[in-house]
């Protein structure tokens, strides 16, 4: 038996609420990741093809060119004879759930007439999107599912994924699965800042996108920062976080096992867990000791518990959803005898909000329908979940008539003049004069 412990920092309400208010401040700016992105970008820009193949052998191991940098028709064949019918099925299912929760959320055109004029908002498709799927520590077809299908929904005409290969050159079957179900064909063997800078910048090989979504690592999320303006972003993604809120209704097992899928992410993961009641924690402390050791990802666990992980003591439900919505986390957990309605109102900040005690964040990861691409670091104080919205783009439509324009031009003549805009105030009057 490992002699380790686990142990979650504690604090008091009133210490957790100076912490978390200072946290925003916890961020670098022109740090040596940064100036790392910077490098990789200008590289790309500069050179095209020739430094993201280089950049792809020195951190990917891979020797890639022109003709190899797609995955090929034949590759996407094998994908589905390889895999199993079991994973097979799970990715089916999980793509069938996605799609039907993101259907709701297909945004239509609307116009309204005021007299003689019409008014109104034009909603229509992103033209081209890039969708990055990280590698490295293990592969991840639920990312694809659940960045490709809102995409699709909207009517992308053109969607790429990029994606970091294997040692040998080659893509997860499952990732390349969920691609080619989910309607794409255009995929490219390469990851890293070097594979946000070809599709945001362009290359020989790779077009140019407009937008890129998806996850990765802090370097990925620093060329999508860096590249900003360029292109359109989904979000800049952190480390992966979890705050569960529970009380002593709930089995301390489950808040064990759920604090550990989160931590298993990697070192840099935040675990934090708020309750009321201290008999409760030490039960959960007690009961993630005894599970550490049947754990696959033991490592990456350990690390990150013992350097990210928190409890918070509070003294009452109304503190518990002053923490939460000051923290306002990725993945929220809920798991008390309060009822759903309570819950859903008293929480005004989270990406994703797990009610019950059979709503574990892991069942969101896969299938339960809702996108599990969402905002971190305490930015769902104003960013919401990666949907269908995000892939499609809005046009204001103005069509004034004569009438409805004489009718508002002294209002806007005046507006006109008292800004010093002389010429403004011309383009209106001239036509109303001339009429």
């Amino acid at each position: 038996m490992d002699k380790s412990i686990l142990q979650l920092e504690e604090l008091s309400f009133k210490s957790a609420v100076t912490r978390f208010r200072k946290k925003r401040n916890d961020f670098e700016i022109n740090g040596p990741v940064t100036e790392t992105v910077i490098d990789i970008i200008n590289q790309i820009k500069n050179n095209g093809d020739k430094s993201l193949f280089s950049f792809t052998k020195k951190f990917d191991g891979v020797d890639l060119d022109a003709a190899s940098i797609m995955v090929s028709k034949e590759a996407l064949d094998n994908a589905h004879r390889n895999i199993s019918s079991e994973l097979k099925e799970a990715i089916d299912t999980a793509k069938k759930r996605i799609y039907d929760y993101h259907l709701h959320q297909k945004m239509e055109s609307w116009y309204y007439t005021d007299n003689q004029s019409l008014l109104g908002q034009k909603i229509g498709p992103i033209p081209s999107v890039g969708l990055y799927a990280p590698g490295g520590k293990a592969a991840y077809p639920s990312t694809v599912l659940m960045n490709a299908v809102p995409a699709v929904i909207a009517g992308v005409p053109r969607i790429i994924m990029c994606t970091p290969p294997d040692k040998t050159g080659n893509l997860s079957d499952a990732v390349l699965y969920a691609a080619s179900i989910s309607g794409i064909d255009e995929i490219y063997k390469i990851g890293g800042a070097q594979a946000i800078a070809a599709m945001a910048l362009g290359t020989d090989s790779v077009s140019a996108v407009d937008k890129i979504c998806g996850p990765g690592n802090k370097y990925v999320a620093e060329a999508k920062r860096l590249l900003y303006g360029y292109v359109d972003i989904d979000m800049i993604a952190g480390p992966s976080e979890v705050l569960i809120y529970a009380d002593d209704s709930a089995d301390p097992d489950y808040i064990a096992a759920d604090l550990f899928a989160q931590a298993e992410h990697d070192e840099d993961a935040k675990v934090v867990f708020v309750t009321e009641s201290k008999t409760l924690l030490k039960r959960v402390i007690i009961r993630m000791n005894e599970r550490l050791n049947d754990q696959k990802r033991y490592d990456i666990i350990k690390k990150a518990v013992n350097q990210n992980g928190l409890a918070v003591i509070v003294n009452s439900e109304k503190e518990a959803y002053e923490i939460i919505n000051l923290y306002a986390p990725e993945h929220l957990e809920v798991i008390t005898t309060q009822s759903r309605d309570n819950v859903i109102q008293s929480v005004k900040n989270a990406g994703a909000v797990f009610i019950g005690e059979f709503t574990p964040e892991a069942i969101g990861d896969y299938l339960a329908g809702p996108n599990h691409t969402l905002p971190t670091a305490g930015t769902a104080r104003f960013s919401s979940p990666l949907g269908v919205y995000d892939f499609m783009k809005r046009s204001s439509i103005i069509s004034f008539s004569r009438t409805d324009l004489q009718r508002f031009s002294k209002t806007s003549v005046k507006f006109a003049e008292s800004e010093g805009l002389d010429a403004h105030a011309q383009s209106i009057s001239l036509r109303i004069k001339d009429a």
